[in-house]
């Protein structure tokens, strides 16, 4: 613990707000909320703590902290610094799962369609539903039903679903809104759990319709009340009322928090939602944390209520949410909330196993890592390479690897500008002097650890630039390959030395996935260059093909064996003039064309 911290530990408030947690390049990586902020913001330096809270707070380097008036305002506040900074230690809320949903667009003709995304478009949404077919069948029962727009663009005659009574044919007729208005509130009634009402009403009608001998009509009536049925009643009923609601319940083992959530529609179970994900404080305060962000994903509707375990403040939930928030004490609801709860301990003890396995595989092996090369973990580790066609095309890429997992967004790819050609030095130099001005001038983040696929020499290059140039002090590593082109050793130090390594270890394992993956990326980059070159260098051979027609056969055709094979027809299909297209063809084809 650093004096900044000690000192800063010792004027701690005795009131409610939310601490924020710097690393040594000032970035936040947690972001938490307290009741009493001396308290909670002291008990991460005191005392011992399992590992992954170890690492956390092995990473601070300095936190800052802001008082709020009340608990719901620390827990807004918190929210809302989670949203604006990302930390990389808080929940990563992300919906792999797209669910199903009805929606009635926000038209003049509104439409019902299926869809997986719920967009701020004034759209009405339904649902979500537990697979596509489900949400499809209750759409086609609705087409049924209601005679709303079909076509995506309204065209200039009827069509059959006008001649079926599926359709007001608003593109010969004007219809008047209020119909629109009271077809959409009646939808919205039966999507709602007032599906009963509706077959009601239909039976009536039915009734009255057969009284009336209209026999075919009372048909389509009868048919339709079977369609709801069939559809509407398919799943089995968990509680005695149609309600929509979301009933959540968590267990937590070892640091590590697991979340179910029972999405109910219309009274029944229809789909659940599993998190799970480490935890650095209470585990009620995580929760909360956690349900107030949940909502935040769009496809995540709020219902009418939701169902909580009874140890979780209920009325601070309630002020944020602005949703009735109900802790059932009896009967079906509390066995929903209870399984709910025994799933998530089910959960958590089925995956904890993968879990850690996976950080064994990741943090776990930066820190097997950084002790092998006695430095602190190298959590962030940028590898370069570089790679050439005998001496042409020379190029360079450079793979970041976070917390011993790729960084595909921060990989970058470098054109040689400088060095002259075989000159492997001059292009490692190259590339470590562009790459590490551009973060000192961006104020970009620095590596934990720099990986050079290559030997001592590369090393020494690399060195240069960093220290003696730059100023900077940054762990320089590389790799050597056997002659099977497998990783071989790590070299470190000054001179550079083997670092003893297990071959079956993690640690191991991220050198030989960063190596493969700085190799990959670098060997596509130069294989896209030299395609590139190969088919600019013969068409500069012919007749009126200048930089842009090179452009345009590039990206229509991809590589020069598809334009050797293209007709003249097909050439000009790319934008190309009929004189240059035969040019071109001609160019290719001389052998043939001397021969006839």
């Amino acid at each position: 613990m650093n004096d900044t911290i000690q000192n800063k530990l010792a004027i701690l408030p005795d009131e409610p707000g939310c601490y924020l947690m710097k690393d040594r390049q000032g970035t936040i990586i947690y972001v938490g909320k307290a009741k009493v902020l001396k308290n909670r913001v002291r008990s991460y330096f005191n005392g011992t703590h399992d590992g992954k809270t170890q690492r956390l707070v092995s990473e601070i380097e300095d936190f800052e902290y802001i008082v709020t008036s009340s608990d719901l305002e620390a827990l807004i506040l918190e929210l809302n610094l989670i949203k604006l900074h990302d930390p990389k230690y808080n929940i990563m809320l992300t919906d792999d799962k797209t669910y199903p949903y009805i929606k009635i667009t926000n038209e003049k003709y509104p439409r019902i369609l299926t869809t997986r995304k719920v967009k701020k478009d004034k759209a009405k949404y339904f649902g979500p539903y537990p697979n596509a077919g489900a949400a499809n069948e209750t759409r086609k029962l609705l087409d049924r039903l209601y005679p709303l727009r079909k076509c995506a663009r309204l065209p200039d005659r009827v069509c059959l679903y006008y001649h079926l009574g599926q359709c007001l044919a608003p593109c010969v007729k004007d219809i008047e809104p209020k119909i629109y208005d009271e077809m959409i509130e009646e939808i919205s009634r039966f999507l709602n759990g007032g599906f009963e009402d509706v077959k009601l009403d239909i039976e009536k009608k039915m009734l009255e319709a057969a009284e009336n001998l209209e026999f075919e009509r009372a048909k389509e009536f009868r048919d339709q009340i079977t369609h709801i049925e069939t559809v509407m009643q398919k799943q089995k009923m968990v509680t005695g009322d149609l309600s929509n609601r979301d009933v959540f319940g968590y267990a937590v083992e070892k640091g590590w928090m697991c979340v179910q959530v029972f999405f109910v529609r219309q009274g029944k179970l229809i789909e659940r939602d599993v998190s799970i994900f480490p935890i650095y404080r209470d585990s009620e305060e995580e929760f909360l944390t956690f349900v107030g962000r949940f909502y935040d994903i769009p496809e995540h509707i709020k219902p009418k209520e939701i169902f909580i375990p009874s140890q979780i403040d209920k009325a601070l939930l309630e002020k944020y949410l602005d949703v009735k928030v109900i802790i059932p004490k009896r009967g079906s609801k509390k066995e929903l909330v209870d399984l709910a709860m025994k799933n998530a301990q089910i959960g958590i003890r089925e995956k904890f196993q993968l879990i850690e396995r996976q950080e064994e595989r990741t943090v776990g092996a930066c820190e097997a890592l950084g002790n092998a090369m006695e430095i602190s973990p190298p959590l962030r580790i940028e590898a370069f390479d570089n790679s050439h066609m005998h001496g042409t095309d020379a190029v360079s890429a450079m793979v970041v690897f976070v917390d011993g997992k790729p960084a595909k967004k921060e990989y970058r790819k470098y054109k040689l500008r400088e060095t002259a050609k075989h000159d492997d030095y001059g292009a490692m130099q190259e590339v470590i002097r562009r790459r590490y001005t551009r973060v000192l001038k961006e104020d970009l983040p620095l590596p934990d650890l720099i990986i050079i696929d290559g030997g001592k020499g590369q090393m020494e290059v690399a060195r240069e630039v960093i220290e003696d140039e730059l100023g900077l002090f940054i762990p320089i590593a590389g790799l050597a390959k056997d002659n099977k082109h497998n990783t071989s050793q790590l070299l470190y130090g000054d001179p550079p030395v083997p670092i003893e390594m297990k071959r079956t270890s993690d640690g191991f394992y991220l050198l030989q996935r960063i190596q493969d993956e700085v190799h990959r990326f670098a060997i596509t980059f130069l294989r896209q260059q030299h395609q590139t070159h190969a088919i600019q260098s013969v068409l500069d051979e012919i007749e009126g093909v200048g930089p842009k027609r090179k452009q345009q056969l590039l990206k229509h055709f991809g590589s020069i064996k598809k334009i050797k094979e293209s007709s003249v027809e097909e050439l000009m299909k790319a934008q190309i003039p009929s004189a240059t297209a035969a040019a071109i063809y001609n160019h290719f084809h001389k052998d043939s064309l001397s021969t006839e």
